[in-house]
């Protein structure tokens, strides 16, 4: 049983996200959604928020699994038995950062192989941010996050336009 690991921070899942995770349950056995903490970023959303939206918008996969963890990616992986990270590139600048973080993945565990997927052109100028940046100024984001994002990223957007 091959098992791959899709990382994020999922702040919130989009459309691009699910793409993504969705061919990956096709090519192997079981697919672990695993949201990270990344201190370099301000999320909008706590961490169960962010698993409950991806366990949500990933329930249609039965291989599937979205969970959380606060560490190091490689300690994850083995945990659970990983072999695999699949991650998205929508640009040249995805591949620079990925790549560096798929060399270091390698130096820390050998074992692990990381698998880059282009986005489709659909979802190629998607982000997580932008998504954000979008509904703090009441833009429904209809068609760039999963129907089950939707109410909770407005609700998000309200509570923060109050502030």
């Amino acid at each position: 049983m091959t098992i791959a690991l899709c990382p994020g921070s999922f702040d919130p899942i989009t459309n691009g996200h699910l793409d993504i995770i969705e061919r990956a349950s096709r090519l192997f056995d079981r697919v672990l959604v695993t949201v990270f903490v990344n201190s370099s970023k301000q999320p909008w959303f706590t961490p169960e928020e962010r698993v409950e939206l991806a366990r949500q918008a990933t329930a249609h996969l039965p291989n599937v699994t979205v969970d959380a963890y606060d560490g190091l990616l490689v300690e994850y992986a083995r945990r659970h038995g990983a072999r695999v990270i699949v991650k998205g590139l929508r640009a040249i600048s995805d591949f620079e950062y990925e790549f560096q973080m798929a060399q270091i993945n390698k130096h820390l565990a050998g074992e692990l192989e990381t698998l880059f997927m282009m986005t489709r052109p659909e979802n190629a100028y998607l982000s997580s941010s932008i998504v954000k940046e979008l509904a703090r100024y009441g833009v429904d984001p209809a068609g760039l996050v999963p129907e089950v994002v939707r109410p909770a990223l407005a609700a998000r957007a309200a509570e923060r336009r109050r502030r």
